[in-house]
């Protein structure tokens, strides 16, 4: 039935365009059928894919050859998903990730989130979905505006894709990289979750889960930023939002 769904949504939208750039996709997914379909579709909207049937699989090519984006099903043969997308966040890896799970439940998401995913979907899943989620994940790899942005010792490099602070590199996913250059736009003032649903997550009606979600983005942005350093700059104002400022709240 879910394949169904998938090849349903495909035939629908087969040849139509994402209207983004090519993309170079790894999906790690075990289902052979699913995988096939997906990477069919991909295909005729001019992504390259590569598929791997195991994490061991794409844990391998994921650092052994660069892509553009990192499709992972949670649920695979051996050690599952989240393991394997701990690891090659441990081992620098910077791409997007998108996971793909048949559990809905917060506590899964965060899990995923906490080891490093910039975005979720949920099986059963529509091809168009799947095209639309790809394209967020690529705009918010592309640089645009102000290319450098400062706050106290905290530096941001639009076009490198670099955040220091204190002289120190910090690491950022993709997603937390967005979410810190959409704070530092608006440094000084205080957004709002419904901000950043509306902004950050392209999402027009915000609801709980997203609430949620964005919260721990927050709290893993703040311990990246903020944790080892005496002077903290990602504050939170409680009922209203969150605010990017010197000195304390």
């Amino acid at each position: 039935m879910l394949k169904n769904l998938y090849r349903h949504s495909l035939n629908r939208f087969q040849g139509h365009s994402t209207e983004g750039e090519e993309m170079k996709i790894l999906l790690v997914e075990d289902e052979k059928r699913l995988a096939d379909t997906l990477q069919r579709g991909l295909a005729a909207e001019q992504h390259g894919v590569s598929i791997a049937r195991t994490g061991e699989d794409g844990f391998y090519l994921a650092t052994t050859e660069p892509f553009d984006l990192l499709i992972l099903d949670v649920m695979l043969p051996g050690r599952d998903g989240l393991e394997i997308l701990a690891a090659l966040r441990l081992r620098g890896l910077s791409a997007p990730v998108l996971l793909l799970t048949s559990r809905d439940g917060i506590a899964e998401r965060v899990r995923g989130l906490d080891a490093g995913a910039d975005d979720y979907l949920i099986k059963p899943f529509a091809f168009p979905e799947l095209l639309a989620r790809i394209r967020a994940l690529g705009r918010r790899g592309k640089p645009a505006g102000i290319p450098a942005m400062k706050l106290a010792d905290l530096e941001m490099d639009v076009i490198a894709r670099s955040v220091l602070r204190g002289g120190r590199e910090i690491s950022l996913t993709a997603h937390e990289f967005t979410l810190l250059e959409y704070l530092l736009r608006q440094q000084g003032s205080v957004v709002s979750r419904e901000m950043l649903a509306r902004d950050v997550w392209k999402e027009n009606s915000r609801h709980t889960p997203l609430d949620n979600v964005i919260d721990v983005h927050i709290a893993r942005l703040r311990k990246k930023i903020d944790e080892s350093f005496p002077r903290k700059l990602l504050h939170t104002v409680r009922g209203v939002g969150f605010v990017l400022r010197e000195g304390a709240q």
